[in-house]
């Protein structure tokens, strides 16, 4: 190529192309200027630009300009870089031909093709590799391309290259920012399950929010959550459009959507047109897309997550599967770890009922027994005796006994349920237990009970669980001082401030150590109540230093539901196959 410069205008011009190129953020709008810019450098009737395919063999796009899209319909194909183009592509190196039918490597045009004949071809170099090729032919009025038109394309083609390469990092960064966008949008999700599933929701709260998650997430009509309930699944939960009218149905494993969930471990993203069961009856009933991951339980059980219809599009794409499957990930974990909470509830409770029947089990055995069998004495004595003074004795002794007995039974009764806590609430309950427990142990009690629900007159009364709790909790503490602790005074304070009801009850007795008390004392049972209902337990001793025990429990009223932000925690029926729909 000469070294003559290029006149002021020329330089000018390129230089006028370069910032309009280096402008464009696009990649294909950057490509379409090119070519336009150097026909307008050029004077070419024909330009075209060739990208090279990632073994830098052929050509995987060809932009072209002058010959219109219907001559590439009547040809049939675009240029591969066979023939003189692929002449560029083995020596990347700036090539003029005054007329294309003499050279070598010419194969001709196909039927249909404009004749061409003058030639100029100029590579576009990006970082040291050959990216691409500009194409020029047949320059106005017949002239051959000279070498000042091969060093006005040259210039263009690095001002291409720094522009194509300065569009692909920009693509590349918008790529990675999309992304990250979705993983920090999955991220949340899953975080969103994680916390719920932490504060202890139901499977049927948890797979509520799981619909809602999921939708938002892939941005569908129509997200719904199939759980196993015998030989059908059950629609748990759906959200979005139709969800209400889809709540609760129940679909055979091999209907449509259904069957083709359950066939397949991984995720299905199934369009209509490509899958008979979409735009038919039941789950997939005017749909034209959808999602389906199926969730494989222990056990074998099985179940579905669906989204049903892009908002923003006719089917999901790539993006929206690996969202949803990773969604999907997140949600069974977080099912699965809420099934086995509530089992392990169950199972708790189950061990608390049958450690209460053992208890009532010995004091009936120690009191009222050991009562009707001193009793059975009296009778046998009174019947061998005819002494009139003795048989009153006897008569005596037995009316004592049967008193002494009938004070027990009515202590028992009051312990299992005590009248006052369901017709007074649940302060008179606990001033009717420091009065009991103190006549009959001597035990001085100093209380402090300040609840706003806590009386009959109340017409906001605590939640019948909150009330059985609390009392429990003050019950058990005080048999242990008396029983175990053997204190002579007890400081009681059970006070309600900011949604919360305290519980604080501290002994003079002999103290304890918490670690080695294990399973005594009544402890686990008070910490499996305070679970049960969301509060927490702290219990400090030290031998030789008293006890205390500190409980605070979340205030629920008698009138509240689950619109008011509560909902009641229902265990699982262990008679049930699969646990995770009710009976």
């Amino acid at each position: 190529m000469s070294s003559a410069a290029l006149s002021k205008d020329q330089v000018e011009q390129l230089l006028e192309v370069g910032r309009a190129l280096v402008s464009e953020l696009d990649l294909e709008d950057v490509l379409q200027r090119v070519i336009e810019a150097a026909r307008e450098v050029t004077g070419a009737r024909y330009v075209a630009l060739g990208v090279l395919d990632a073994r830098k063999r052929e050509l995987e796009r060809f932009v072209y300009l002058g010959a219109g899209d219907e001559v590439y319909r009547r040809i049939g194909y675009l240029p591969r870089g066979r023939g003189l183009l692929g002449e560029l592509i083995k020596n990347p190196k700036p090539l003029r031909v005054d007329d294309l039918r003499a050279h070598p490597r010419s194969y001709g045009f196909p039927a249909g093709h404009p004749e061409m004949t003058t030639f100029l071809g100029v590579p576009i170099m990006i970082r040291g590799e050959a990216w691409g090729n500009l194409y020029l032919t047949d320059k106005n009025g017949g002239e051959p391309f000279d070498e000042n038109d091969e060093r006005m394309v040259t210039v263009l083609a690095q001002w291409a290259a720094i522009a194509v390469d300065n569009a692909r990092l920009v693509g590349s960064v918008e790529r990675r920012q999309g992304e990250l966008e979705r993983a920090m949008r999955a991220l949340e999700a899953s975080a969103a399950l994680a916390r719920a599933c932490a504060a202890g929701l139901s499977v049927d709260r948890l797979a509520e929010l799981i619909c809602k998650r999921g939708r938002d997430l892939v941005g569908a009509r129509l997200v719904a959550l199939l759980l196993p309930e015998g030989d059908k699944l059950v629609v748990t939960a759906a959200a979005g459009h139709g969800a209400a009218a889809l709540q609760g149905t129940r679909l055979d494993p091999d209907g449509p959507i259904v069957g083709e969930g359950l066939s397949h471990a991984g995720l299905r993203n199934l369009a209509a047109g490509e899958h008979a069961e979409l735009g038919s009856t039941g789950l997939g009933a005017g749909a034209t897309a959808a999602l389906v991951s199926r969730l494989d339980f222990r056990g074998g059980e099985r179940g579905l997550l669906v989204a049903i219809d892009p908002v923003r599009s006719e089917r999901f794409e790539e993006k929206d599967e690996h969202l949803f499957e990773s969604f999907v990930a997140a949600a069974m974990t977080t099912l699965t770890t809420a099934r086995a909470a509530e089992e392990e509830k169950l199972r708790l409770a189950l061990e608390a009922s049958e450690r209460e029947r053992r208890r009532w089990a010995r004091e009936l055995h120690d009191e009222t027994l050991q009562e009707l069998g001193a009793l059975q004495v009296i009778v046998e004595a009174i019947e061998r005796t005819d002494d009139p003074a003795r048989v009153r004795e006897l008569l005596q002794r037995a009316a004592d006994h049967i008193d002494h007995g009938i004070a027990n039974l009515q202590g028992l009764i009051t312990e299992l349920r005590p009248a006052a806590l369901d017709e007074l609430g649940v302060e008179p309950a606990i001033e009717n237990l420091i009065e009991r427990i103190s006549r009959m142990s001597g035990l001085r009690i100093d209380a402090d009970l300040a609840l706003n629900g806590g009386s009959p007159d109340s017409s906001e009364r605590l939640h019948p669980e909150i009330e059985s709790t609390v009392y429990r909790l003050v019950q058990e503490s005080l048999h242990n001082a008396v029983k175990h602790a053997e204190a002579s005074r007890v400081r009681l304070r059970v006070t309600e401030t900011d949604g919360v009801v305290e519980v604080v009850v501290r002994d003079d007795g002999k103290g304890f150590d918490p670690g080695r008390a294990g399973g005594g004392f009544g402890l686990v049972g008070m910490r499996e109540r305070v679970a049960l209902v969301g509060g927490t337990l702290k219990i400090s001793s030290h031998p030789g230093e008293g006890t205390e025990l500190r409980a605070t429990v979340p205030v629920r009223r008698a009138g509240d539901s689950a619109q008011d932000g509560w909902r009641a925690r229902v265990l699982p029926d262990p008679r049930t196959a699969s646990g995770w729909a009710s009976p």
